[in-house]
Formats: C-alpha cells, structure tokens, sequence
C-alpha cells in the first residue's frame, strides 16, 4: 500500500469515526450520567424513608408558597414565554429558607465557587441531609411534547459536589397580561431514572469564525460606518 492508498484508508476511517460521534445517544439513565460527571450518587427518593419524606413535605410546601407568592407579586414579568423559568428560583429558594431547619442557597462547586448558571439550581439540606432542586416552568398546551427542556452539561465547576436526592419543581404558568405571567400549580419530581438523550455538535469561538487566519476565510469586511 503506498502513501497515497494510507492517506484515502485514514481519510475513510476518520469520516466513520465521526459519522458513528454524530449518533445520538438515547435513554441514558440521570443517576448514572451524574456520577460519571461527578463520582457521587444520585440518592434513590424512597417514601418509606423517613428523611426523606421529612423532604418531600418541605418541598411541597415551597412549591405552595412559591405559587402563592408569584401571584400576590403580580405574576412574573418575562419578554418571552420559554424565559419564564429563569424567574422562579428566587421564589422556591426563598420558600424553602422561610421553612424552619431548612437551607436553601445557590450550589457552591467543588472549588468553593457559587454558581448560578447550570444544573442544579438549589442546593438545600434538613438535618444535614442534602438535595438538589431544579426549578422549571410549563404550560398545559406543551407539557405532553416531545419539546426539549431539560439540559444538562459537562463542566469542569459541576455544582453536583455530594451523594445526594434530586428534585424538579415545575410550575404550572399562564399568562395573565401580556408579558406577565401567573402561577396555577406546580409539579414535584424526583428525577433518579430520568431517560437523557445526548446530541453531539460540533462548534468554534468568535477567534477561530472572524480572524479569517483559522478556518474560515475572511472575504470582506467594512467598519465604523455609524455616523
């Protein structure tokens, strides 16, 4: 085989390893994709356990309180209707705190960061027994899709630091007023065997996209033309 009969044999070989990358993985379990990202367990949520039923009633009652609380404000002010969600955290973390021998605060990393973005969005503990809460919005009309709306990402200030239990609080929305939306119940979950899917992407920076020196070549540009 010469060099050249190499080169086209490598070329066929990398185009099929990265047509078999591009497969979606499908039905990958929560608990395992969680302790493979971070070494710790995800906690199976047993309602013969007495601290975890202790949890269970708590969030509960967050989750009325929340309800509550997002309407006695008026309803949450949003542009977009999918960016409702991002609102709601402070309502659950702060009914969760208002709860006696409960405390809820924004997870901290394994460096000893707090960081807001990403999965999960509270960490919260009773009697030194820690979990995790997500917080999420829906609606009647698309709580039945094939919609995506849960995420979770690899990084390398993961917020998931212990074995812990993992909820999902989600909030039943409607819009009240244009741009405002109300409240009308809630869902808690416990997402121990959460089926996930993986979609893999390929991606650049702005660097490498508009240097016109690293892949994509520059044709043209016009500048400072605001008078």
């Amino acid at each position: 085989m010469d060099a050249e009969q190499r080169r086209r044999q490598y070329v066929r070989q990398l185009e099929a390893v990265v047509r078999q990358m591009l497969v979606p993985l499908k039905g990958v379990p929560f608990n395992m994709v969680i302790e493979a990202m971070t070494g710790h367990r995800v906690v199976d949520f047993d309602s013969g356990n007495g601290a975890h039923r202790k949890i269970f009633d708590v969030l509960v009652e967050a989750g009325r309180k929340s309800v509550f609380a997002i309407n006695a404000a008026g309803g949450i002010s949003s542009a977009r209707p999918n960016e409702v969600g991002n609102y709601v955290e402070p309502y659950v973390k702060a009914a969760l705190n208002a709860l006696s021998s409960v405390s809820a605060d924004t997870p901290t990393t394994a460096s000893g960061k707090r960081k807001s973005t990403g999965y999960p969005d509270i960490e919260a503990k009773i009697d030194e027994t820690v979990f995790y809460v997500e917080c999420k919005t829906y609606n009647r009309r698309n709580v039945s899709t094939t919609q995506r709306s849960f995420y979770l990402s690899p990084s390398e200030e993961f917020k998931v630091t212990c074995d812990a239990l993992h909820f999902l609080l989600a909030f039943e929305i409607d819009a009240a007023k244009a741009g405002r939306y109300k409240a009308n119940g809630f869902k808690l979950l416990t997402l121990d065997n959460l089926s996930l899917d993986v979609k893999h992407e390929f991606n650049s920076d702005n660097r490498r996209l508009y240097s016109g020196t690293d892949g994509a070549r520059l044709l043209y540009t016009e500048t400072d033309m605001l008078q």
